[in-house]
């Protein structure tokens, strides 16, 4: 019993610094063409229309929902409290540096992230990627590099409009339904805003935009077992990039406004 919990263990262990090996080697490609970004400026546009112009609804949907809860539940705990004209100070604050972006993020993970596994999964099990190779053209450059440059230049612009968006839910449901003054709202959302707060916000956006493209393009280059193991990839892309988005999220918090 103990032998066979050991040699689990050695796998498990032997795995983990095999991913870490894969991983280092797409990053190292990754860099290497870098100086073709140039060259290779179209492939980055179409990946950008496809991550953020695309997702431009979704993310509006999100963006206004996530403002209207934050109202209504910071209404909810400071009620009997504090007075309620207050929401403009409590709620912009927490969307642009925390629900903005972790939300969004979430969201894209499963869009954007699971999306870019499936592609590359699929392209893999179907060998398009071994005749990429036999033409002589780099999977690295041609696939992953446009894709992880599109998602970390177009998180952080999808995390601000959605901030924004956020902060104007916020703002009809104070005003509208919990009888908040427009005036009372714009005022402490005066009074508490701070520059130094987007750039935390654009920061943890470019962190994670690097998250879920990486990650989704080193599972998609892994894949294995046909339809099956497209359909397994795509789950492990989504649940890694999520559980690494929060991780992220508790370092940059740290550091940046802790």
């Amino acid at each position: 019993m103990i032998k066979k919990l050991l040699r689990i263990y050695e796998a498990k262990v032997h795995s983990f610094f095999a991913d870490l090996g894969q991983i280092g080697i797409l990053f190292f490609g990754i860099f290497k063409s870098l100086p073709r970004v140039f060259r290779d400026r179209q492939l980055i546009f179409q990946q950008m229309v496809h991550v953020g112009v695309n997702s431009f609804v979704l993310v509006s949907i999100i963006g206004i929902f996530t403002g209207a809860v934050s109202s209504w539940q910071a209404a909810f705990q400071i009620k009997g409290l504090l007075p309620v004209e207050i929401l403009g100070t409590a709620t912009p604050k927490a969307i642009i540096i925390e629900l903005g972006p972790v939300l969004t993020a979430l969201v894209l993970a499963g869009r954007i992230g699971a999306s870019i596994a499936a592609e590359l999964g699929t392209m893999k099990v179907t060998e398009q990627i071994d005749a990429l190779e036999a033409m002589a053209i780099n999977p690295v450059r041609y696939l992953a590099m446009p894709r992880i440059i599109a998602t970390t230049a177009m998180l952080p612009v999808l995390v601000i409009y959605a901030s924004a968006i956020g902060i104007f839910g916020s703002y009809l449901v104070a005003v509208y339904f919990l009888e908040v003054s427009s005036d009372s709202f714009m005022s402490g959302f005066k009074s508490i805003y701070e520059f130094g707060d987007v750039m935390i916000a654009i920061t943890k956006a470019v962190f994670f935009g690097a998250a879920i493209s990486s990650i989704g393009c080193y599972v998609g280059f892994q894949t294995r077992g046909g339809a099956q193991g497209v359909g397994l990839s795509t789950i492990k892309a989504f649940v890694i990039t999520s559980a690494m988005i929060l991780i992220l999220d508790a370092i940059l918090w740290n550091f940046l406004v802790g």
